[in-house]
């Protein structure tokens, strides 16, 4: 899991839209919380266009599969100013068993993105997850297996030279618990757990120098000692001369997260001075393990996160304000709502929109943190 403009037009033009969408049907907020949306949730909603309050390029993930819908790409170049294969470009898609290649759903979601003037995000290139075929039956034969890493970074990377703005180019090193760093099929044939990576970025910055390359990992909000690993890891990348450009935070949150875990994640990101990258924020109603919670106070939680993370964001310095990608237009776009994460109803509402495009309280709330 990339130029300003001035601010205070936008807060008073979001300000005019917020009050019109809000005055028939919400009460007063009595909330400090930063972002804080306390309207009805079920309350009609008009908002802005994203990338019209954002002082930063927003992103969304697509597949190629939405795109020629009229609809979906009407609701998406309204709000957004980037996208990012969702999956598609990762190398469970591009390469197949017999070591051949297919391009054809990455090629459409970057014609998409040329056409439409959006900025195109790569994702990913080596991810612990992968155990493709055509490198676990080579597994062990030391420079084979090297040459193959090497050809297919060049090979993926270099398609998109020019066009994409940047890459994760390693994604979720960082083990789940935050002890340590994963052992994977890269690490155990590219001489370790941060061998692997340095070679990953040397190769895709020479395929395409002028891509900004991250790296990218999921928990850093929930998880203190993983951010933590996670900062380490940055740290040793940059020490050994790897060109690493930014860090990816996923930011996929449950609804229950604390306060204030989002910013004090964000700052300690920002530490490092690198360009930091929203890469794949959902915030999970179903996930949240809040007793006694109703549904309707679950959103008001969502849209309180969004507002919160909006606004730690848009602190920032402006040079590490790289992008704020969500993972999915509508809910019914969502990873989760797979069978495997949602099951049976209720079904998780995770994103900015609903199942018909309409807006949330998770935008409105997103787009208030971000003129704060």
């Amino acid at each position: 899991m990339t130029s300003p403009r001035p601010a205070l037009a936008r807060r008073g033009v979001l300000a005019s839209l917020a009050a019109t969408a809000l005055t028939a049907c919400s009460r007063p907020s009595q909330s400090q919380t930063p972002g804080a949306f306390d309207g009805p949730v079920d309350a009609p909603i008009d908002a802005a266009p994203l990338k019209s309050v954002a002082h930063f390029p927003v992103g969304c993930a697509v597949s190629s599969g939405n795109l020629p819908d009229p609809a979906f790409a009407a609701l998406l170049t309204r709000n957004f100013s980037q996208i990012t294969p969702e999956w598609e470009m990762k190398m469970e898609y591009i390469l197949k068993d017999d070591g051949t290649f297919r391009f054809d759903a990455p090629d459409a979601i970057a014609a998409f993105a040329r056409d439409h003037g959006l900025r195109l995000f790569c994702h990913t290139l080596v991810w612990y997850a992968e155990n493709a075929a055509a490198f676990t039956r080579i597994d062990g034969q030391g420079k084979v297996f090297a040459d193959a890493y090497r050809s297919y970074i060049l090979t993926v990377a270099g398609r998109y030279k020019d066009q994409a703005v940047a890459w994760d180019v390693v994604n979720e090193a960082v083990n789940e618990d935050g002890e340590g760093l994963r052992d994977c099929l890269w690490s155990r044939n590219l001489g370790g757990q941060i061998d692997y990576m340095r070679r990953a970025y040397d190769i895709a910055h020479e395929a395409d120098p002028n891509a900004l390359l991250l790296i990218n990992d999921y928990y850093l909000e929930r998880l203190p000692k993983k951010r933590a690993t996670y900062l380490r890891m940055v740290e040793t990348l940059l020490k050994a001369g790897a060109p690493l450009g930014g860090l990816g935070n996923q930011s996929h949150l449950f609804a229950d997260l604390a306060p204030g875990a989002i910013t004090a994640a964000i700052a300690d990101l920002a530490s490092m001075g690198l360009p930091i990258h929203v890469s794949e924020l959902d915030i999970s109603l179903n996930w949240a393990k809040a007793l006694f919670v109703s549904r309707d106070d679950l959103v008001q939680r969502q849209a309180r996160l969004a507002g919160e993370i909006g606004e730690a964001f848009a602190k920032l310095k402006p040079a590490q304000r790289f992008a704020f990608t969500t993972w999915g237009l509508r809910d019914k776009d969502s990873w989760l709502r797979s069978p495997k994460e949602n099951p049976t109803p209720p079904w998780d509402a995770p994103l900015l929109f609903d199942d018909d495009g309409r807006p949330k309280p998770m935008l409105v709330a997103l787009e208030q943190g971000v003129i704060r």
